[in-house]
Order: structure tokens, then C-alpha cells, then sequence
């Protein structure tokens, strides 16, 4: 009996505890059998240890929709023999999938079933589910198992698009949530450096948010291309991706948007090279910020994401870009100070860009004590670890054999070691 460490690390990304992973499991029950489930915080504890390596057909469908994976996809060990299922097992199989499709099981020919009717209320739980991958992607960032998730529900949601009957307002929700979704799988594999993954998530996402006619999400996934170009170094397709961003109505309707945009443009106007247009873009984007109430109802990867922190960390990159280091590190340390105290991985990639404004600088012992600063965990996150690449190799050139070069070659060879 081994503990179920994949499970727990799914529970982990959204933060979910026992109790919460078990009413959400019994809601899912409720919604494809009609009757309410029964799973406490003890089964989800046998799930954990081991206990039960194989639950049920209803707790795995169950599992299914709120992870949108299966059960050995959720870690759970299929008994021996498991190809050659019990006939009792069989049995309880059908009873189940019978209750969730709604399909009478008789001998000779059965009426068809009338398509299930897909309203707000699914949306809504949709609309859950995402805030659930926004909050994990802040919580950690980049890791395949965000992606795979949000990929997994952008399908569920098409799923339901495809199998349902319902009214052009819900299937316009539904590819908004399915677009959604794949804008988050498209940034967690930028963020995790996937960037032909990546190239491949932002066509789909384009044309999911195209039909769903939502404004707010097509301007997350061209701002995201905008940042996935900056990333592979082409300036000019990142200007414009993020150009068909700034140039929707919400953008002019609503200041953060515009903010969010400006503050993109500075970002990408650095590998550019052009002062001029990076200081016009940050005061644009701090022009709007101040402009935007912070009462409006507003979608909740833009709430969660974007704010004073983000702006000074996006004019951050620029500067840091242009070779402007003491604008850099002022950029920094304001971000520093204003960042929630959840975002751990933006802190951990401020650090790592303060680091490199300060070895700029000709700085090298706070620089070596920023870069040291930064958790082991969220030194192996892909984009962090570059950035730590990064300062290590300029840190050799500028003073190869300075004891704070010897330090750091230390310090990385212990990290190594410690996390071998």
C-alpha cells in the first residue's frame, strides 16, 4: 500500500483540501446520477494512503470531471486481472453509466435518450474550475500538469457544447470557458518554455474565443501570443499580436485592459531597443492604471494577475532589455513591494531579473545575495532557472574569478548536488 503522491499533487496545484475535493466530488455525483454522493474526508484519506488504489466507477467518474483525467491518469492502480473486470463490477458499471447517460438498458431496442439540457448552472461550475487553474498556475506556473488539466476541461467544456441542447447564449459561454481554458494551457507552456506546444495552444484558443464572441478572452490570448513572440526574441510578430489586443473595443472601454496592453507593449519594445517607445508605453500603461476603478466587475485571470506589481515588473523586463539597469532595479524593487504575498513564482522571477539590474551595475555582492535568495523550488522553474543561467554566465564574464563568483559556482554545484 503506497500513498497516491499523483492525486495529491493535483489536489496541491488548486489547493484543494480533503473536504473540499470530497464535496466537489459529491456535487459531481449529484450532477450525473441525480442523487446526492457520500464521499467524506475519510475516502478522499484512503485515496491518499493508498487504502483504496481503485475506487468505485462512480468516484472515478466522478474524479474524471472535476480533474478531467482518468483514474491512472489520478494515480489509482488498477487491480490485477483489471482487463477481465468482475461480472459484479460489470454489473455496477452499467448500473452507473445507465444513471449518467440516462439510457435504458433492455433486451431488444430502447428509445433514445433526449439530449441532456446544458444551461448557466454548468457554466457556472466551469467558470469554478477555471478560477481553480488560475489560482495553481499563480501557485507554481509552467508545470505540465497545469497544462494537461486546462486542456482537458477546454475538451469537457466542447464536450458538453457537442452533446447538450441549450440556448446560443450557454454555447456561447461554453466555447468562452473552452477558449478560456486554452488560454491557460497556452500560458502555462509558455511559462514552462513548451513554445511549439504553446504555438499549437494559441491557434485553438484563437478560434475557440473567435466563436464565442467574448471580447475578454481574445484579448488574454493575443496578449499572450504577444508575450509567447517576446519570448522566442521576434519583436515584430509580438508587437503585433499584441497590437490586435490593445485594438479591441474592451481595451478602450475599460482602462486596466488598456493598462495591461501598454505594459506588454514597453516588454516587448525593449528587445527593440528603443528607449523612447518603452517609457512612452510604461507611462501610457501607468496612465491607465490610474484611470481604472478598482470596484469594476472584471474577469478573474485579469483581477488575480494584473496590477501595480505586474506593471512595474513588465517595465522591469524592458529595462532590463534596453540595458538600463538602475531604472531596472527601481522597477524591481517597487514590484517587489507591492506583489501578494501568493505570488510566489513572480517574486521568485522579480528577484532573479533584480539580481541581474544589480550585477549591471557593477554590484556584485548584492547581486550574488539576490540570485541566492531565490527558493530552491522556484529556482527549477524553467523560466527562473534561464534567468539564473543567465546571471550566472554574466557574472563570469564580468569577474571570473572574484569570490562572489566562486560563491555562486558553489552555491548552484550544491543546489545541484541537494536536488540530484
Amino acid at each position: 500500500m503506497a500513498d497516491n503522491l499523483v492525486l495529491r499533487r493535483f489536489m496541491d496545484d488548486p489547493g484543494l483540501t480533503q473536504a473540499e475535493l470530497a464535496h466537489r466530488v459529491n456535487l459531481e455525483i449529484a450532477r450525473l446520477t441525480g442523487k446526492p454522493g457520500t464521499v467524506s474526508e475519510r475516502t478522499v484519506y484512503n485515496w491518499l494512503t493508498g487504502k483504496t488504489s481503485w475506487p468505485p466507477v462512480k468516484h472515478r467518474e466522478a474524479l474524471r470531471a472535476v480533474f478531467g483525467c482518468t483514474g491512472p491518469d489520478l494515480g489509482f492502480v488498477q487491480p490485477e486481472g483489471g482487463h477481465r473486470p468482475h461480472p459484479e463490477d460489470d454489473v455496477k458499471r452499467r448500473s452507473f453509466m445507465t444513471a449518467v447517460t440516462g439510457t435504458a438498458l433492455a433486451v431488444g431496442s430502447a428509445a433514445a435518450a433526449a439530449p441532456r439540457r446544458v444551461g448557466h448552472s454548468d457554466v457556472e461550475r466551469l467558470n469554478t474550475r477555471f478560477a481553480d487553474v488560475i489560482a495553481s498556475d499563480h501557485r507554481h506556473g509552467g508545470r505540465l500538469s497545469i497544462e494537461a488539466r486546462a486542456e482537458a476541461l477546454a475538451d469537457e467544456a466542447l464536450d458538453l457544447q457537442q452533446r447538450g441542447a441549450a440556448s446560443q447564449r450557454v454555447r456561447a459561454a461554453l466555447f468562452g470557458c473552452a477558449a478560456s481554458f486554452m488560454s491557460s494551457a497556452l500560458w502555462a507552456a509558455i511559462d514552462g518554455r513548451r513554445f511549439d506546444t504553446a504555438l499549437r495552444h494559441h491557434e485553438r484558443a484563437a478560434s475557440l474565443a473567435a466563436m464565442s464572441g467574448d471580447a475578454a478572452i481574445q484579448f488574454r490570448i493575443w496578449s499572450h501570443a504577444g508575450s509567447l513572440y517576446r519570448h522566442l526574441r521576434k519583436p515584430n510578430e509580438a508587437l503585433a499580436a499584441n497590437d490586435v489586443a490593445r485594438n479591441l473595443p474592451i481595451a478602450r472601454r475599460d482602462p486596466l485592459f488598456a493598462s495591461l496592453g501598454h505594459a506588454r507593449h514597453a516588454a516587448i519594445h525593449g528587445l527593440t531597443g528603443d528607449v523612447n517607445a518603452v517609457r512612452r508605453s510604461v507611462g501610457r500603461a501607468q496612465d491607465a492604471l490610474d484611470r481604472a476603478g478598482t470596484s469594476d466587475v472584471r474577469p478573474v485571470w485579469l483581477a488575480a494577475h494584473y496590477d501595480q506589481a505586474e506593471l512595474d515588473s513588465l517595465a522591469l523586463a524592458a529595462h532590463l532589455a534596453l540595458g538600463r539597469y538602475e531604472d531596472a532595479e527601481f522597477h524591481a524593487h517597487r514590484s517587489l513591494g507591492l506583489l501578494r504575498p501568493h505570488m510566489q513564482r513572480s517574486r521568485a522571477i522579480t528577484n532573479s531579473r533584480l539580481a541581474r539590474a544589480q550585477l549591471g551595475q557593477g554590484d556584485l555582492e548584492p547581486a550574488v545575495t539576490t540570485a541566492m535568495a531565490v527558493p530552491a523550488e522556484l529556482a527549477a522553474h524553467p523560466r527562473v532557472a534561464g534567468m539564473l543561467d543567465r546571471f550566472g554566465s554574466a557574472l563570469l564574464d564580468v569577474a571570473p574569478n572574484s569570490p562572489h563568483a566562486q560563491l555562486w559556482d558553489q552555491y548552484t554545484h550544491d543546489n545541484r548536488r541537494t536536488s540530484a
